[in-house]
């Protein structure tokens, strides 16, 4: 069987199997976890981050690497990556990253592009540890992504899966502010944003890689915005709401 065809093989026994693809390596349910993510979620719910100001909002840029753009279909997160941001300041010493295990087999083009190997996932922390990680090093901050809807439903799916939970995290896109200042610009790749704002392009397609290119386009807009007089996330919402 050629790889297409084994690729197929194994979405179609996705599913047979049913829309969980991490069943069975996830571990059994730990009642630490289960009540961590349930004051997560009570502080989630309690925060208010819309009149934070500006230069003092916390914020966690994250990334993921999948094996395609379809989680109901049997595409898998891969990677995570993340970096925290305080303002337009980006704390290069407080990093995250973690493959996530998996006995899948792994398609040519995907392993080439983000330069993970099948056994390297074997041997990778089980995807219920690498979330709950993930979640403590996140707490309750806002996450930013690039093009976040990829990054919002892949969370959606695979904290479900794994932890049972509605993931609850506000996501806000990096366009959020983009179009600030350039209100009907089409959605641009990240190579594309990071030459606009002269942000040195490194380790594409590497979770951790693009969570730092894609916080310093957070904190380049966010400095714009802060130019143009905006001091909340609540102001910017409310002018943003006028555009549509």
């Amino acid at each position: 069987m050629g790889m297409n065809g084994m690729i197929q093989f194994f979405r179609q026994m996705y599913g047979k199997l049913g829309s969980n693809i991490y069943a069975g390596v996830g571990g059994q349910s730990n009642p630490q976890h289960i009540s961590f993510m349930r004051q997560l979620q009570k502080e989630l719910k309690e925060k208010n981050i819309l009149d934070s100001p500006l230069n003092e909002l916390k914020v966690v840029v994250f990334d993921i690497e999948t094996t395609g753009f379809y989680p109901e279909k049997g595409d898998r997160v891969l990677s995570i990556g993340a970096i925290k941001m305080t303002g337009h300041q980006v704390h290069d010493s407080t990093t995250f990253y973690s493959l996530i295990q998996s006995e899948f087999p792994l398609s040519y083009e995907i392993s080439s592009l983000t330069n993970i190997q099948e056994e390297q996932l074997r041997v990778a922390p089980p995807a219920r540890d690498v979330l709950m990680q993930f979640f403590k090093y996140v707490h309750s901050d806002i996450l930013v992504a690039h093009h976040a809807k990829h990054e919002q439903s892949f969370m959606q799916k695979i904290t479900w899966d794994i932890l049972r939970t509605r993931f609850e995290h506000r996501i806000i896109d990096t366009s959020f502010l983009i179009r600030l200042s350039s209100p009907f610009k089409k959605l641009l790749t990240l190579e594309q944003v990071c030459e606009e704002c002269g942000i040195e392009i490194r380790d594409r397609h590497h979770a951790l890689g693009d969570a730092i290119m894609t916080a310093y386009i957070w904190g380049y807009y966010l400095q714009k915005a802060r130019t143009m007089g905006f001091k909340t996330l609540r102001e910017v919402y409310e002018y943003i709401a006028k555009l549509k």
